[in-house]
């Protein structure tokens, strides 16, 4: 089958086309920009273009995906229109090829889905279950990929709930992270976002089950309205593990009790969690600021919704706790921001250093408002730094040793944390794009 992705450079689409091609499709796509995502597929023989005008459609291809960033009017998405070649979103396609695994294990939830994919399929992997397995991170163990080829009896993924896209699957097994309220673009209240989570729940079949923590009253909610059977990974222990932060115990929690379902001896579990090394973006120590004799880590994280960052920024104090916090925020989309405003205020407490860029506009088309950014860095406590060009220049005035600096959000401030490490530190931040 040929296939054409468009918005191949997404961390979802990047790993079903890379997946796809091992499997011996031919696959290629296009993206916006050149990326180390789009440079890693290119080096697993996959040509991607960084022009998406439709000359590089296939007039051939049997299927076109592309990516929910890929508007409808989009040349390509036209394109693949006109010449009547099947087009479906990355979701969709993923939903069609998870029909072709014996068993589909989905981890869902607000926070903390990559991790806790990424350390099912390490654990999965290390025990023997060979799974193939979708994450939206890159995971060391996985050769630094978001994708691993498995057997066709496990399919592992990372089901998102944005405009419900988990929808497309219908799992076996479910584990769910937590059920904070999220996405208030396409749910505008808690209870919808909640309804959401009920019609997946629903999807699980009378002989599967889903795995979550008894102790979060979300969780216990949608899945009893779904009327599944629900297993509390709370009863399981939380072990110490390399990666900092309760909240990784509590991942692994639900990593544990997956084990226990397939009679996995703790012993082997155990021994494969506490090697789990971490994944992309998520306290990822990125490498370390030199400044005159003294190396500052650097860390990267994609943490952008209140509970998150307080969940991240405990951990990192926890791990580094003789060090002054340095966390530099970009917040993710007005309307998050807004929504959430109050949360936000109380977010940063384990900082002891707290600098605000400006907004990432990852919708802007959906924005309803925008947020007074000075505003918001009196009431958060923060230095209001500007942009990312303006942000590196004032964050390695103020750098000192004794320093750890956690780059944080789910935007291109992860280039802040590139640039600034020892590796890049010769270089900076290219200016905006105007």
């Amino acid at each position: 089958m040929k296939i054409y992705c468009s918005g191949i450079g997404g961390i979802g689409l990047s790993a079903y086309a890379a997946l796809q091609e091992s499997a011996g499709h031919a696959v290629s796509g296009s993206d916006r920009l050149s990326s180390i995502v789009t440079e890693d597929l290119i080096k697993q023989g996959i040509p991607v273009f960084c022009k998406q005008d439709g000359s590089h459609v296939p007039e051939d291809a049997d299927l076109f995906v592309y990516s929910q960033a890929v508007p409808p009017d989009a040349p390509e998405r036209l394109c693949a229109r006109e010449q009547g070649i099947r087009s479906m979103s990355y979701f969709e396609a993923l939903g069609e090829l998870s029909k072709e695994y014996r068993t589909v294990i989905a981890v869902c939830g607000s926070h903390g889905k990559s991790s806790t994919t990424a350390m099912t399929g390490v654990m999965m992997a290390d025990t023997g279950k060979n799974p193939t397995v979708i994450v939206g991170t890159r995971v060391p163990q996985f050769d630094g990929r978001n994708w691993r080829r498995g057997t066709k009896d496990f399919l592992l993924v990372e089901a998102c709930e944005y405009r419900s896209s988990f929808l497309n699957f219908q799992p076996h097994i479910v584990l769910m992270t937590n059920g904070d309220w999220d996405h208030v673009d396409v749910f505008p209240s808690q209870k919808e976002y909640e309804e959401a989570y009920v019609r997946f729940l629903q999807q699980i079949p009378a002989d599967g089950m889903l795995i979550t923590h008894g102790s979060d009253p979300t969780c216990n909610r949608v899945g009893t309205e779904a009327g599944c059977h629900i297993v509390d990974a709370d009863q399981k222990p939380k072990i110490a593990l390399q990666v900092p932060g309760d909240h990784m115990k509590e991942n692994a929690q639900l990593v544990l009790a997956l084990a226990r379902y397939f009679g996995i001896p703790d012993a082997q579990v155990e021994r494969s969690l506490k090697n789990y090394r971490g994944c992309w973006r998520r306290m990822e120590l990125k490498g370390y600021l030199q400044k005159a004799e003294n190396r500052i880590p650097v860390i990267d994280d994609y943490a952008h919704h209140p509970a998150e960052i307080r969940a991240t920024l405990r951990a990192l104090k926890g791990a580094y706790s003789s060090r002054r916090l340095v966390c530099i925020f970009q917040p993710h989309m007005h309307n998050r921001t807004w929504t959430f405003y109050h949360e936000f205020c109380s977010a940063f407490g384990d900082a002891d250093v707290l600098v605000l860029t400006d907004v990432y506009d990852a919708r802007t088309h959906v924005e309803k408002e925008r947020i007074d950014i000075q505003k918001f860095a009196r009431d958060i406590g923060a230095t209001y730094s500007g942009d990312l060009k303006a942000t590196e220049k004032y964050v390695r005035s103020i750098a000192a040793g004794g320093d750890i600096l956690v780059c944080m959000g789910a935007g291109d401030i992860t280039n802040l944390a590139l640039c600034i490490s020892q590796e890049f530190s010769k270089e900076s931040l290219p200016s905006p794009r105007g």
